[in-house]
């Protein structure tokens, strides 16, 4: 089912509020906070448990969006030019804006200007689980507009996180990345179908970027993009979709998961007034919300009358809004960029950003799913109208 492992992140994150929230909550903080450590000779890692999962588990995520990527781009969605002008328009819209909502309440606050890029995301995992919910009755443009749209932010996700989070950087373990790039390069372009090597120099490019201070997770992109699509000589060897198809169940069901388990705790019974309507999850939950609605939406219907164009087939205004709530919900890429952005730096002193990504995301999925519900019935609606008309005059002659 589409809709599990959006389930499977609600439930996670379900539990971390009820962790976070009853006399088990120091239990919650002690698994958090283990120290997990992996030493070969002088080379040793040293981190809690939780940035094991946000630096080690999130490299996965982004291996498979990586590899995603790369097979939508090459056969898939985004490899005809007419089916990504418009989700890449509304992507745009859809990152500026709220960025600039949240600007908007934080412009007079340097520890939280750092976090723009929070509301700028969007979860495509919980998205396409409100969708499926709707049944099949859902119109299949609206699912590969929703995908390709998602699939643009998560693009300039990964390019914020490259250009604005990343902490000092290390020459000689960002030289040893560099050395693995064209290794990369080389097997792939000597046709190895074997996924081995890629994996083996992957590890080695992760631990590299670890120590650099370019966000580990990053790797996961780069290695996806020289796993090779198919084999020149035999075209049933597919290794990138062997990958893709492989890690899919991980990620739906064990990464996400366990990574809303481990960023959603809050303490609902310490927050205080100032905490809830500080500046930062009013602004994130203002620019999930409101900004990536007005964005998304705004920019389409701003470009389709400027260019004279028509809705694609099978979509309808109210469609496309519904569709642009839905994008309010950020929750997994909303929780990543806000713990590169305030928790590594411990700067959370004052505020609970997570509070505003729960609120503006909750509200987008429930809005978004009775609008696009509403257009479903008016289409059946319009359809059985139709239907009748159709057999009145059919009968009459």
């Amino acid at each position: 089912m589409e809709s599990a492992g959006g389930i499977l992140l609600i439930a996670g994150a379900a539990l971390a509020l009820l962790f976070a929230n009853t006399p088990l909550d120091f239990v919650y903080l002690l698994l958090l906070d283990t120290p997990v450590e992996v030493r070969v000779s002088e080379l040793s890692i040293a981190k809690p448990l939780l940035l094991w999962i946000n630096d080690g588990l999130m490299a996965i995520f982004f291996l498979l969006v990586g590899l995603e990527l790369k097979r939508e781009t090459l056969e898939g969605e985004l490899s005809d030019k007419k089916n990504i002008i418009l989700p890449g328009v509304g992507a745009f819209g859809g990152m500026a804006v709220p960025a600039l909502v949240y600007v908007l309440f934080n412009w007079d606050d340097p520890g939280a200007i750092v976090g723009w890029a929070i509301p700028a995301a969007t979860d495509i995992a919980f998205a396409l689980g409100v969708l499926s919910l709707l049944g099949k009755s859902v119109p299949t443009v609206l699912k590969i507009f929703l995908t390709s749209l998602a699939i643009f932010d998560d693009i300039g996700a990964i390019i914020i996180i490259a250009i604005f989070y990343t902490s000092k950087i290390s020459l000689i373990s960002l030289a040893v990345v560099m050395v693995c790039i064209p290794i990369l390069a080389v097997l792939n372009s000597k046709n190895v179908m074997s996924r081995s090597p890629y994996v083996v120099i992957g590890v080695i490019m992760w631990i590299a970027m670890l120590k650099s201070g370019v966000h580990a997770t990053l790797t996961g992109v780069i290695l996806a993009l020289f796993i090779p699509l198919k084999s020149e000589t035999d075209p049933k060897i597919t290794p990138l979709k062997d990958m893709e198809h492989g890690l899919h169940p991980w990620v739906s069901f064990f990464v996400l998961p366990v990574f809303a388990f481990a960023n959603a705790g809050i303490d609902f019974r310490s927050l205080t007034f100032d905490q809830v309507f500080h500046g930062v999850p009013v602004g994130i939950a203002a620019g999930l919300f409101i900004g990536k609605q007005v964005g998304i939406f705004g920019c389409c219907w701003l470009f389709i009358k400027i260019k004279g164009m028509e809705l694609p087939k099978g979509m309808s205004w109210t469609g496309l809004y519904g569709t642009a709530v839905l994008c309010g919900i950020g929750f997994t890429m909303s929780l990543f960029i806000s713990s590169l952005a305030f928790e590594e730096n411990g700067n959370q002193a004052l505020f609970d950003e997570r509070l505003g990504i729960l609120v503006g995301s909750l509200a987008s999925g429930i809005l978004g799913y009775f609008i696009i519900k509403r257009d479903i019935v008016k289409r059946k609606l319009s359809e059985g109208k139709t239907a009748v008309t159709d057999k009145t005059v059919s009968s009459h002659h």
